[in-house]
């Protein structure tokens, strides 16, 4: 099973890391992440663990207290991750996500106060972009934010919060007109966007004056991790918590976001479609029908021919994207394509597994069940199919722009 998905070229360092994650995966996540599921709980244990390991710090520079890791390590964790429990791989995304963008565009007084304690796992990020009524046309966002002296007024209802409730810094992006006139931001409304770093505390309700976290969402899958909504009524943020300090700049620092968070997705889908790979064979060869394994069947053995395929080459679409990004070049063609490929081929392989188990995939008692749940989120996070195809699409006539 280890023949699939092997990544050239790592150094060893990079190889140590996978395996201390590779160990901590089939020792601590496998084991119990199916019962924790069923229950939709927490997986304290597990994240304190991966706080030990260091996870939380992992691509926050070192100079901050983090490990200064490359996106690729990254990613290659957040598969090992994704392999054993889809839920937990998204803690730590959201929390890598806000980092991220801290370290890229947020003011030396914002990296020296919050990434030393996010590295270190002491306050952990989510980020706010999504609203109940604008699905993926971010430019539709109504939430506002209203100078008032050296503060801003918050008012709006966001949505799809991973880690909402534990976290203890949001990312939100609202629309504050200021510096623009108003023909500007109807030209273009992407200028009227800021990205604000709200402190709160973990948990649920009004987490601070003005801010409230409602509860968990209930969902068909990726269960245990926290899936919320957020609501500010006239919440009052300090001026120096605009990320960079200046207004009009958070939808490209949010997109920058998104983009490694689509390498981010693609990785979990490699990782689940990885297990769904791992379950069907083992279960292949225990399984009799005929007098014999139904591995040994031609038709079992094309399923599992194709979906060894589909594993190394999303596997492959996503280190490539992943390198991209590190090396300083644009990636949002290589990271579009790497979720979009990778979430569909995760779905195909889980479904596969699927029916190689028979009625026994029906049963909550087998793992893949958990997983046939799961995989359908990876078709809609960090954007639709639809979604990345159109960005593919338009990144592909910029390249090819025929010159007639």
């Amino acid at each position: 099973m280890a023949r699939l998905a092997r990544t050239a070229g790592l150094t060893d360092i990079q190889q140590e890391i996978l395996t201390t994650v590779r160990d901590f995966v089939d020792k601590e996540i496998i084991p119990v992440a199916t019962e924790l599921e069923h229950r939709d709980e927490y997986p304290q244990d597990i994240v304190d663990g991966l706080r030990e390991l260091g996870l939380f710090g992992l691509m926050i520079p070192e100079e901050y207290g983090g490990l200064g890791e490359s996106l690729l390590t990254y990613a290659l964790c957040v598969e090992e991750i994704a392999r054993g429990w889809m839920s937990v791989s998204g803690i730590i995304n959201t929390h890598f996500i806000v980092a991220y963008m801290l370290k890229q565009h947020g003011t030396q007084e914002q990296k020296e106060h919050f990434l030393p304690r996010m590295a270190a796992g002491d306050v952990r990020g989510a980020f706010s972009m999504s609203e109940p009524a604008l699905g993926s046309d971010v430019a539709a966002i109504s939430s506002k934010a209203v100078r008032d002296g050296n503060e801003y007024v918050l008012n709006g209802q966001k949505m799809w919060l991973t880690n909402g409730g534990t976290s203890s810094l949001v990312a939100v992006l609202v629309k504050s007109d200021e510096g623009h006139s108003p023909s500007e931001v109807a030209a273009a409304p992407h200028r009227s966007m800021t990205t604000f770093l709200v402190e709160k505390e973990p948990g649920f309700g009004e987490v601070r004056p003005g801010l409230t976290i409602p509860g968990k969402i209930d969902k068909m899958g990726y269960k245990g991790v926290d899936t919320t909504e957020l609501i500010m009524d006239d919440l009052r943020v300090p001026a120096d918590r605009v990320l960079g300090g200046v207004t009009g700049r958070g939808f490209y620092q949010m997109m920058d976001g998104v983009e490694v968070g689509r390498v981010n997705v693609a990785a979990r889908g490699c990782g689940v479609a990885q297990r769904a790979f791992e379950l069907g064979v083992r279960y292949a060869q225990q399984r009799h029908t005929f007098g014999k394994q139904i591995a040994q069947h031609q038709a079992i053995q094309f399923k599992l021919a194709e979906m060894a395929t589909k594993v190394e080459a999303a596997h492959a679409m996503m280190v490539n994207a992943a390198r991209k990004k590190d090396s300083g070049e644009r990636n949002d063609l290589e990271a579009g394509m790497a979720k979009y490929l990778a979430s569909e081929y995760c779905k195909e392989v889980v479904e596969d597994a699927f029916r190689i188990h028979g009625g026994y995939g029906f049963s909550k008692e087998y793992e893949i069940e958990r997983l046939y749940r799961e995989a359908p989120m990876l078709l809609i996070g960090e954007g639709t199919a639809e979604i990345q195809k159109m960005i593919i699409g338009r990144r592909l006539l910029e390249e090819y722009r025929f010159q007639g």
